[in-house]
């Protein structure tokens, strides 16, 4: 019983960071309406922004983390200004061609600048621990599961407690009629866009303390946010909390229960994205 305790709360814990990686994504599809194949790079250069922070400045990567979710969020607002602004209108192909052109752009200036080597954090609490019941919780993870569940609590009140977050909402349901009454839909697009970018690098801090930091790490957060949004539905913000949590807790389940465990938990989130658009289908046919 204890074993699978532990199993749940891990898995819980690490669905905190997929649900702050795949916020920032369904906000990109949802209110700017174009799928961010970017969006793990972001989240590259946030783990990348912490770790400089800390390995050359001494700061805490954590208290680093406004820092960098401001520089990322910057440099969300000039990757829209400069690229994404002139596809919105055109087929969904340039739009995907486009954002995975600046994915590989961003990779590989990362290669170029900093090499392919991983690197790594150090902080006081990194070994830290706590026991609940005869439940571990590692302290790394737990103030990441935490500082998560705030931002996404906070993105929420934005979103729904808010006049900015009502034209985003209004947007992302009729552009044109937001329009009609008045609402900056550039503007709102510019802030929807940047903020995606600056939960990533967030997500991407929080990395970097529980993993690394490297050119390719983002890759793997990116495809299981795309995995999420697609079992919510696209651009289904609350519904990406759910997804989130069932992907955590349904990866550390076969971690920890079926033998080779490591390589099956791809093929469940594959699986949970195949179940989801064939429910989806199902409920489009009637």
């Amino acid at each position: 019983m204890e074993l699978f305790l532990q199993t749940l709360v891990n898995g819980l814990l690490q669905s905190g960071i997929y649900a702050l990686v795949a916020s920032g994504l369904a906000l990109a599809v949802g209110v700017v309406g174009i799928v961010n194949f970017a969006h793990g790079e972001y989240l590259m250069l946030g783990a990348f922004l912490a770790w400089a922070a800390s390995s050359l400045l001494g700061l805490d990567p954590l208290l680093a983390l406004p820092l960098v979710a401001l520089a990322v969020f910057a440099v969300g607002a000039l990757t829209y200004r400069t690229t994404i602004r002139h596809v919105l209108l055109a087929p969904e192909l340039n739009q995907m061609l486009l954002t995975f052109g600046v994915s590989i752009l961003l990779q590989n200036l990362a290669l170029m600048l900093l090499g392919g080597n991983t690197r790594t954090v150090s902080t006081p609490y990194q070994a830290s621990s706590l026991s609940l019941g005869g439940v571990s919780v590692g302290g790394p993870k737990a103030i990441a599961f935490a500082l998560a569940a705030l931002i996404l609590a906070a993105l929420y009140a934005v979103l729904y407690r808010t006049s900015l977050g009502r034209q985003m909402r209004a947007v992302a349901q009729n552009r044109r009629g937001a329009q009609l009454i008045g609402v900056n839909v550039d503007r709102v697009y510019l802030l929807a866009f940047a903020a995606s970018c600056g939960l990533a690098a967030i997500a991407g801090t929080l990395v970097s303390v529980l993993l690394f930091a490297s050119p390719a790490v983002g890759l793997v957060f990116a495809l299981k946010a795309f995995a999420i949004i697609v079992m919510a539905g696209l651009g289904n913000l609350t519904g990406v909390l759910w997804a989130a949590v069932m992907l955590g807790v349904s990866e550390a389940l076969v971690q920890t229960y079926v033998p080779g465990g490591g390589g099956w938990s791809d093929a469940v989130f594959f699986l949970m994205i195949f179940l989801a658009l064939v429910g989806r289908s199902f409920r489009g046919a009637k």
